[in-house]
């Protein structure tokens, strides 16, 4: 129903388009004959507006993985260096948070672990709507920050570490299967800043898959069973993102390719000092307007990669 849904949406979009650039073209007809130069001004607005949406939606194209129209699980994690790592890790948080809002996705954060003084240890964001993990994929790997650190009395350059991990949402596919027995399901209190208890029941979720040893922990809705049904999600898409990795693995070493380590050379760097500087070092785009960026206009970044990734796995 969902793959139907997805597509009769693409379907209405497309006829959508089509209904406007007839109108468009008869609009142009009628000023041509009676020589109206007063519709001009509209129509190359209308035309302007339809050359947009069909650029989106070719840009669409892109997408030919097979999770790419499903919602995503982000999940960013501070590197080693205490503090500055943490508070990178909030800065990148806030940076897709806002992406999702200015791109018309619905974000939650599911989970969030506070840095010990500021920023965050971790955290997780479910992003729910039609392309998100398409997009989203794009930001997957290791974060490098440059900046006048603002926790240093002295005033010198840190350069600090992040990892973003994107995973597709499960949608109950059967690519995964979960035997409840392979799982073990604990229950305590939700915790605020500093450790202490925000909840006087005990509706926090952590689940370990004991076969993988993955564990997830979902602490920040307010029923017990809405916290386990997110941790399952988050656990699902874990899985899902376990299998990829084993084929993309295992089609590599028929290939003779390298496997590069996940933490490993960063993907993007985001400058502040000396000079301002985004570059994403997979596509060598870049650009100077570091504030942007960090308030979520990724657009231009996520194209870059995207359009060099066509034909290609990832």
């Amino acid at each position: 129903m969902q793959r139907m849904a997805g597509l009769k949406e693409s379907a209405e979009t497309w006829r959508s388009i089509a209904a406007r650039a007839k109108d468009a073209a008869g609009l142009a007809d009628l000023a041509l004959q009676e020589g109206d130069a007063s519709m001009e001004e509209g129509l190359q607005a209308d035309v302007a507006s339809i050359g947009t949406d069909l650029r989106k939606l070719e840009f669409q194209l892109v997408f030919s993985g097979p999770y790419d129209e499903r919602s995503a699980i982000l999940a960013v994690h501070a590197g080693a260096g205490g503090t500055e790592s943490q508070d990178w890790a909030q800065m990148l948080l806030r940076m897709y948070l806002r992406w999702a809002e200015r791109s018309g996705f619905k974000a939650m954060v599911v989970d969030i672990s506070s840095g010990d003084e500021a920023g965050i240890k971790s955290a997780t964001v479910e992003i729910t709507g039609r392309w998100a993990y398409g997009y989203l994929k794009a930001e997957r790997g290791v974060h490098r920050l440059v900046r006048i650190s603002p926790f240093d009395a002295s005033h010198a350059r840190h350069t600090s570490f992040a990892l973003v991990e994107v995973l597709p949402e499960s949608e109950g596919d059967v690519e995964v299967q979960v035997n409840t027995d392979d799982l073990k399901i604990d229950v305590f209190r939700a915790s605020g800043h500093g450790g202490q208890n925000v909840q006087k029941t005990s509706t926090a979720v952590r689940i370990t898959h004991l076969p993988t040893g993955i564990v997830v922990v979902c602490q920040n809705e307010r029923s017990q069973l809405q916290n386990k049904e997110l941790a399952l999600k988050v656990l699902h898409a874990r899985l899902i993102n376990l299998e990829l990795k084993r084929q993309q693995e295992q089609q590599a070493r028929m290939k003779g390719e390298h496997i590069p380590a996940e933490w490993g050379n960063q993907i993007r760097s985001y400058v502040l000092h000396p000079y301002k500087m985004v570059k994403d070092h997979r596509t060598g785009y870049e650009t100077s307007d570091t504030a942007a960026v960090l308030d979520g206009e990724l657009a231009s970044l996520l194209e870059a990669y995207l359009l060099s990734t066509v034909g290609k796995a990832v």
